[in-house]
């Protein structure tokens, strides 16, 4: 095929492609697209994809070809090519390759010593670049065959490379872990049959890859309530290997290890919880991030290190892999050596450094449109309410001579927000409601008025997931809850959520909470946010909902008087 005016993709010389996904064979046509093209905006009628270096170089790791790239635009397109948007990609994509990651035992450099890993390049010239590069000068040492450096070091060094233009082609062989028997039941303990989406069995092969060196291992990217636990148990069976999963709170782990034990044959001994409750390793063992980063002061080692080096690992999962803080990217660094799994709803970062989780984890190997899940029934279709409010003329005066941090805060505890509250609980009678926010006295206040129960980082892991259980049996309707409850809760009943108050302009955060409420139910979920009218709060609230907005949901305003 040709340029054809029935062909839904449009290729622009910016080099984004927008895809009609009215027309017909556009399920097709992103298909091919999306080993080489990232997506940005997912609304009603135009999804739009960007060509980037990373998407190329992620191209290039997966063995396209720029020519294989150019004939699948001209496959799809609707207008012919704009001159220019393919000139480039051959040399974009060549450079992914000029630099080698390698094994080093064996080498003829006898000052390497075992265990090292060896940089090597055929050009001079990149080999000149990286010798002057003052970032890479602590990771590596200069040897006969090119740079020698340490396996803690390996996603480091792959990261300061990516910002030097460099992707690195990753040929050190991968380890196999210890083996370990992961089979899935048909049946799961509570009497439901199971069996994984097709999706989920997608999201999987790509991960998998085809066992050639430079896969096994990256990122998937779905929205929550789609069941992205399930692609990391699917793999798990796979690989059968021990594996080493890492989450966001006490309270996710405990959700794996529920999970892993109604959906697989594993026992109870075979799984381990290592947590600030509990520190004991198995065959699987479930982490949270905050242990692995806690240290006694800013200049102590991290104790909790010794867990990567417990047991032979075959296999590590990234749970909300988006989170992975600085620590915990240079104390894994090593854990390079082992397939590794990351699990999102999106790799959006405030801090930009989304580059962090693919060096760490991998690219990105799969991703699915939020509104495509939603048409087909795999998550609830949401409808989202920003209600403004105007400040009380006595905080006016305190507002307007505030710094922007105090701004928010007031603007945040406007207390016309918990009349508000109470409003909508009344109206909504028959929902099961989460209100959550930001400032612990604010939620405090919030739960004395709706008589509830209030969840803050304060409260024991064992009370949470007590008032979490029976919220689930129907006995709590409304939970008052902190940003504690912004990651891994599974609370799918949960048919409607407040935001009394956020994180700044925190968009990851924004994706996260709808999250909340969007498991599959008979009728739709209400995301209510609440801003305070003419306040910082409005451009934070846009720049919050800017994420959610590309992927196809649209806010309604409503002014509170």
């Amino acid at each position: 095929m040709s340029a054809d005016s029935k062909n839904p993709l449009i290729v622009q010389s910016d080099k984004t492609l927008l895809l009609d996904v009215h027309a017909g064979q556009a399920e097709a046509a992103r298909s091919a697209i999306m080993p080489f093209a990232e997506l940005e905006k997912s609304p009603e009628h135009i999804h739009t994809y960007r060509i980037t270096p990373l998407s190329l170089w992620n191209a290039a790791s997966a063995g396209l070809s720029a020519a294989h790239i150019v004939n699948t635009l001209e496959t799809w397109t609707r207008y012919p090519i704009p001159q220019g948007v393919a000139r480039g990609f051959s040399d974009t994509m060549e450079r992914y390759g000029k630099i080698r990651l390698i094994a080093a035992d064996g080498a003829a450099n006898g000052a390497i010593r075992e265990g090292e890993l060896l940089l090597v390049s055929d050009d001079a010239a990149i080999i000149a670049e990286i010798a002057a590069s003052k970032n890479l000068s602590k990771y590596l040492a200069k040897t006969e065959e090119g740079f020698s450096l340490r396996l803690v070091d390996r996603g480091s060094v792959k990261w300061e490379l990516i910002k030097l233009g460099w992707p690195l082609k990753d040929e050190a062989p991968l380890r196999d872990g210890e083996p370990l028997a992961v089979r899935l039941r048909g049946v799961t303990l509570s009497g439901a049959a199971f069996t994984a989406r097709d999706y989920q069995k997608e999201a999987v092969r790509a991960a998998l890859g085809d066992g050639a060196p430079g896969s096994g291992y990256g990122v998937v990217a779905l929205p929550c309530g789609a069941g992205k636990t399930i692609v990391g148990i699917q793999l798990m069976a796979e690989l059968n290997t021990n594996t080493l999963i890492l989450t966001a709170n006490t309270a996710a782990a405990h959700q794996w290890i529920a999970e892993l034990l109604d959906k697989t044959e594993l026992t109870q001994d075979q799984i381990a919880e290592y947590t600030g409750d509990s520190k004991r390793t198995a065959p699987v063992t479930v982490a949270t991030y905050q242990i692995l980063t806690w240290r006694a002061d800013k200049n102590a080692d991290f104790p909790h290190f010794t867990l990567f080096r417990a047991r032979a690992w075959g296999l590590i999962i990234y749970d909300e892999a988006h989170l992975l803080p600085a620590p915990v990217f240079r104390i894994t660094a090593e854990l390079q050596a082992v397939r590794r799994l990351g699990l999102t709803a999106t790799l959006v970062r405030e801090d930009h450094e989304e580059d962090a989780v693919f060096s760490l984890v991998g690219p990105k190997r799969y991703d699915m449109p939020w509104k495509d899940l939603e048409a087909k029934g795999w998550i609830a279709e949401a409808l989202c309410v920003e209600i403004r409010a105007k400040l009380p003329e006595e905080l006016k005066i305190p507002y307007a001579v505030a710094s922007t941090r105090e701004k928010h805060r007031i603007a945040s505890e406007n207390p016309r927000k918990e009349t508000i509250v109470q409003q909508l609980v009344e109206l909504h009678a028959e929902e099961r409601i989460l209100v959550i926010g930001q400032y612990v006295q604010q939620l405090e206040r919030l739960a004395r008025l709706l008589n509830a129960p209030g969840v803050t980082g304060k409260m024991p892991n064992v009370e949470r997931e007590r008032v979490y259980d029976a919220f689930k049996r129907g006995a709590v309707k409304i939970i008052v809850v902190s940003k504690v409850a912004n990651f891994a809760i599974d609370l799918p009943d949960a048919s409607m959520l407040i935001q009394v108050s956020g994180s700044f302009g925190s968009r990851q955060e924004e994706a996260q909470r709808l999250g909340r409420i969007l498991r599959p139910k008979k009728r739709n979920s209400l995301f209510y946010t609440l801003v305070s009218r003419y306040t910082v709060e409005e451009e934070f609230a846009a720049n919050r909902q800017k994420f959610l907005a590309e992927q196809g949901y649209k806010y309604s305003i409503q002014q509170w008087e």
